[in-house]
């Protein structure tokens, strides 16, 4: 048996193999997913037209454009080390094809210099001038070349020999199986050993567990959306005990969050400065409660920040080198963690629903935290006007909205006034300046929504106490554009009682919010006489949307079907008919006083058995539509977590970062002032979404109101509700199934059946 030798790499040309192999593992795939195109499309003409020009869009673009010189620099660093190591690879790769193969394959009549075939006579002579001139006594001699020559002629004239070559491509037989290593020799070697030792001993036993160590250290103390674990805690501690806060609680709170404490978040900055400036700002602060004793809300770090926020939302003026640079980074960790805020509110909630916890928040401290995010985006405070959300409106044109002309509060109040009276207005600024503003409405959101609530899970639609309610609601984003092109609106076209009826089925369905409503009503009032004046038809009553169920209207239709139902009978019989088959029992009443006979029986099996197969189609049916149902169910609950987070641009001048429309959406109490549903985060309404929000009914039957908010994270005054009745019933008595109906006889021949023990043995069966 042939044994095995390994060999190192001693000239280096393994090595260079397998350094090119490694490298270009990981080069290729890295350039590849660096320079993969990111799918961000470029921003259109008219997008860039209406970008706002006012001052503080300019102060946060120059702020932004400082800030991204690092990651520039980042970016120029990464492609000149992808430069740096492609050149790298061309050269490994220019080396390696340089290099001469170690181990070549023996041939003799390539020593010789003959071809393949050839005859006795040709190798004898070939091997006799060859030998001549290589031979070590001659002037041309060569040693090893002469010893090659007499290797190959002896490989091709003896029998044995040239056996050998053949099997084993040896003339001397199998030889040493060998083991080439891509390592050099050097690393092997005795005298290098305790350093080779060293160096594993430094990377495997000192540095991988440093820094897996540090990584995994650093992780624990973020929850999966990166905020501090005792933040978290801290959140729980407070909501908890005090279920009923106040926004000005809930601010406070937010201040004291860890992430704004050095010994927690190292990029946080103390100066020495701060001894000064802080002491200052906290006296042009009111209503700060900068004494409270309470822990930590009355350590220095949870002041300051809470100091920062109330001077973000009065818009002051700040150092900015100094407190102006710790307002940026305060202000913008505050989204994650009033998300993270609600979110702890909504399992505090949950838990307290199932006695887990022993105080439930209310549902006006979970939109407390939501209108915190509000004023956070936009920099306004609770009693702010939603104006102030305009660029180039300060304080002192407030004055001029509320007049015994004009009466505007709201952004859609403006939107309503006519162009001339709306430029009227602004008579005071400029066309850009105006432009602006024009602009800005036009990109704000206008969202309508559709509501409907059902059980889908029943074969009824019935809502039954503990039963599972299912409310689908589908938003529609556009921009408030839509209104400025429908200003001018006739009614003169429209049938007057069209009109009417529309407005009050829009008045039963949708809570007077605001006054987007009645913009909405005069939308839809335009498209119908729009058709009208485009089919020259008369005009139809258009089927009313959803109104609220009229629960007298309804009691009083049933007590009379069910009285007309007890007047119909059968003449020889006692039991009550129902009007679907009262023509049948007309028939069949002359049947029925005599007996009945042997076909009418043989009809009624007929009839019986085609029920039955119906019952069955039908039954396939709904099963088809139940697992249809689940099908769509299982995709919308995917829908939001799989696509891409990306809205529309938020006019925020006074945040840190650019931001996207985000949006909550949960059903609540107003009457109990409870929470029903988790509030639900959407941040891809582009067009279109469709959410579903699923709670249990009441477990008391009655008639419930309850509310679908939904709540805007970035813009102050675009909040919708809609008001949906729930006429819970008793639930339903739970009957045996048909297959549980087992008689006396079958459970006494079980009994006889089960006295046979798996155990018995054959003396049990003989005695």
């Amino acid at each position: 048996m042939a044994g095995m030798q390994f060999e190192y790499d001693e000239e280096g040309g393994t090595f260079f193999y397998f350094l090119l192999s490694f490298w270009s593992l990981w080069l290729v795939p890295t350039t590849i997913y660096y320079f993969w195109p990111s799918g961000k499309q470029a921003e259109p003409e008219n997008d860039k037209k209406r970008e706002c020009n006012c001052e503080p869009c300019q102060l946060k673009k120059n702020r932004l454009k400082a800030n991204s010189k690092w990651d520039q620099n980042r970016d120029r660093a990464a492609k000149f080390g992808l430069f740096i190591s492609w050149i790298i690879l061309i050269a490994l790769a220019y080396k390696v094809s340089k290099i001469q193969m170690d181990y070549v394959e023996y041939d003799p009549y390539m020593e010789l210099g003959i071809d393949r075939g050839a005859s006795d006579k040709e190798i004898k002579k070939a091997y006799r001038s060859m030998s001549l001139k290589f031979h070590p006594d001659k002037e041309t001699g060569d040693p090893k070349k002469f010893m090659r020559i007499a290797k190959a002629y002896k490989a091709l004239t003896d029998e044995d020999t040239k056996k050998n070559w053949e099997e084993h491509g040896n003339p001397d037989g199998p030889g040493v199986v060998r083991f080439g290593i891509a390592l050099p020799k050097w690393i092997v070697e005795r005298e290098n050993s305790m350093l080779v030792l060293a160096a594993y001993g430094l990377i495997f036993m000192i540095i991988l567990p440093v820094v897996v160590g540090i990584w995994w250290y650093r992780s624990i103390k973020f929850s999966k959306d990166q905020v501090l674990l005792d933040t978290t805690k801290l959140y729980y501690f407070f909501f908890q005990k005090a279920p009923n806060m106040m926004l000005r609680r809930c601010i406070m709170v937010l201040g004291a969050s860890f992430e704004f404490d050095k010994f927690h978040n190292k990029e946080v900055i103390e100066r020495p400065s701060d001894n000064e400036e802080v002491p200052q700002l906290i006296k042009r602060l009111p209503n700060l409660d900068e004494k409270n004793k309470e822990k930590p809300l009355c350590f220095p770090y949870s002041v300051k920040a809470r100091a920062l926020l109330h001077a973000h939302f009065n818009r002051l003026d700040l150092q900015s080198s100094t407190l102006e640079q710790d307002k940026q980074f305060v202000i913008s960790k505050c989204p994650c963690l009033i998300n993270e805020m609600i979110n702890i509110i909504a399992q505090l909630v949950a838990g307290a629903a199932r006695n887990a916890v022993a105080h439930m928040p209310r549902l006006e401290t979970v939109e407390n935290c939501m209108k915190a995010s509000q004023m956070v985006i936009q920099g306004l405070n609770e009693r702010s006007s939603p104006l102030l959300q305009l660029p180039h409106v300060g304080q002192d044109m407030l004055k001029h909205f509320n007049t015994k002309k004009r009466h505007i509060q709201r952004i859609t109040d403006l939107i309503a006034m006519k162009e001339e009276d709306r430029r009227l207005l602004f008579r005071n600024l400029g066309n850009e300046e105006y432009r602006d503003i024009i602009n800005v409405c036009a990109s704000m959101p206008y969202v309508t929504m559709d509501v409907r609530s059902e059980v889908l899970d029943d074969e009824d639609s019935t809502i039954t106490a503990g039963s599972i309610v299912t409310v689908t609601v589908e938003l529609r984003r556009e921009n408030m554009e839509v209104l400025f092109e429908k200003e001018d609106i006739e009614f003169s076209h429209m049938d007057q009682e069209v009109v009417e009826e529309n407005i009050k089925n829009e008045e039963t369905e949708l809570e007077p919010v605001d006054s987007l409503k009645n913009l909405q009503q005069t939308q839809q009032q335009q498209k119908t006489s729009k058709k009208q004046q485009k089919n020259k038809k008369v005009v139809k009553k258009k089927k009313a949307p959803k109104q609220a169920y009229n629960w007298k209207a309804a009691a009083a239709e049933k007590e009379n079907n069910k009285q007309n139902s007890l007047a119909v009978t059968t003449v020889g019989g006692a039991e009550t008919e129902t009007h679907k088959k009262e023509e049948e029992n007309d028939n069949s009443d002359a049947e029925t006083e005599e007996g009945g006979n042997d076909s009418d029986e043989e009809n009624s099996k007929i009839v019986d058995r085609s029920n039955d197969q119906d019952r069955n189609d039908g039954a396939v049916e709904d099963d088809d539509e139940q697992w249809k149902k689940y099908q769509e169910e299982a995709k919308m609950e995917t829908t939001l977590d799989t696509k891409v987070k990306e809205s529309h641009p938020v006019h925020c001048p006074y945040f840190s970062d650019d931001r996207q429309e985000g949006w909550w959406l949960y059903v609540g109490d107003k009457k109990s002032h409870m929470l029903i549903t988790a509030p639900v985060q959407i941040q891809t309404l582009k067009i279109k979404e469709e959410i579903q929000l699923k709670f249990s009914a009441p477990v008391k039957p009655g008639v419930y109101t309850y509310f679908v908010i939904l709540r805007s994270d970035s813009y102050l005054d675009f909040d919708q509700q809609h008001k949906i009745r729930l006429d819970v019933k008793e639930a339903k008595l739970v009957k045996d199934h048909p297959q549980w109906d087992i008689s006396d006889d079958e459970e006494d021949k079980d009994k006889d059946d089960d006295s046979d023990s798996d155990y018995s043995t054959d003396m049990s069966d003989s005695e």
